[in-house]
């Protein structure tokens, strides 16, 4: 009861006007794609609060952008699956969730911050099963105990009340909903991604192999010109990096240049932007790189991939299981319950 009250009010207590049941504005607090400062301060004040619409709460981000975000950086989404496959592994099925189920479970937690589980019984009110609501369209209603299903155009479902369990990452600014850890990685996976589709649009502009043969040479005839056009026009396509050989006897210095006008591939910083975007997500998911099949830069490498492992398993997988163990209390049983998270050895071989 004290947590539904606090609820309620860091929900209720603010500085606006007394419309609260209006509708979101069209601007959203947290806007994806266009960088801004953390620090500027129209989000500052409005990431306050979770706007109310109508009998639920909106989010403070938008699930929408988190989504599309999972696959914005190789490494953002390599990151968080491999969390989501160690809980998998490590997860024991019981009779009312199965591990198709958690796994669910624990991937809308580690993207969005959030993770439901629907209650199912049976008339005589048993536990038959525990399913998942997706995160993505799963609302917290003004009420306490009440969860909505919102999904665009589509006509909203409220689920039974008291029977959710919700599950959310500590947010600083409101507990209603829960923001992922990740988040301030995020521009840094962004313009990882960036920097990915600018090479790309610019080998499929074709523009790479631009230059200009700069010919000031007198003692080339024109025949000699239009047969070294055609020898360049004809180095296109299969075989193409061809050798050309030009004769000018008595020819000056510098009377045949080639000026190429497409530097970009060594003044664009590609692979430290890559390296150092793929650092900061990194650091962000605290997800060793030998566990995710990157390649050193150095010739040391990057040590012993199982003590890594170890300490992953250690530091990140046993407190996102202690995090899943609070659903056997809501859930009256055990449901969730893991192995320890161990390395194979080769011992007795």
């Amino acid at each position: 009861m004290k947590h539904r009250a606090r609820r309620r009010a860091a929900a209720s207590d603010n500085t606006l006007p007394a419309k609260v049941d209006a509708p979101p504005p069209a601007v959203e607090a947290f806007s994806f794609g266009d960088p801004s400062p953390v620090l500027e301060g129209r989000d500052m004040l409005a990431d306050v609060e979770c706007y109310r619409n109508g009998d639920w709460y909106e989010p403070p981000l938008s699930m929408v952008g988190l989504a599309k975000s999972l696959n914005a950086s190789v490494h953002h989404a390599s990151a968080i699956w491999c969390k989501v496959n160690i809980l998998a592994s490590t997860f024991q099925p019981s009779a009312v969730l199965s591990r198709g189920d958690f796994t669910r479970l624990a991937l809308d937690f580690l993207l969005f911050g959030n993770c439901y589980a629907e209650r199912r019984e049976s008339m005589t009110g048993k536990l038959l099963s525990l399913k998942p609501a997706l995160a993505k369209y799963t609302r917290v209603g003004v009420e306490p105990g009440r969860y909505f299903f919102v999904n665009g155009w589509r006509d909203t479902y409220e689920f039974e009340r008291d029977g959710i369990w919700h599950l959310q990452a500590p947010d600083i600014n409101q507990e209603v909903y829960g923001v992922p850890q990740y988040v301030s990685a995020l521009q840094s996976a962004w313009l990882n991604e960036s920097a990915t589709l600018f090479r790309r649009r610019y080998y499929l502009n074709g523009s790479h192999a631009g230059f200009i043969l700069y010919m000031t040479d007198t003692a080339s005839n024109v025949n000699d010109v239009d047969k070294l056009r055609e020898a360049m026009r004809n180095s296109k396509g299969p075989g193409n990096f061809r050798n050309l050989f030009v004769y000018a006897p008595g020819g000056k210095k510098d009377g045949l240049q080639i000026l190429p006008v497409s530097e970009i591939a060594a003044k664009d910083e590609f692979f430290n932007i890559k390296n150092c975007t793929r650092d900061d997500v990194l650091a962000a998911h605290r997800v060793p790189p030998q566990l995710l099949g990157t390649m050193p830069n150095n010739t040391g490498g990057f040590g012993d991939v199982t003590k890594a492992a170890a300490v992953f398993g250690c530091n990140e997988i046993e407190p996102l299981q202690a995090q899943f163990l609070s659903l056997n209390e809501w859930g009256g049983q055990e449901v969730v319950r893991f192995r320890p998270y161990q390395l194979p050895t080769n011992e007795g071989k």
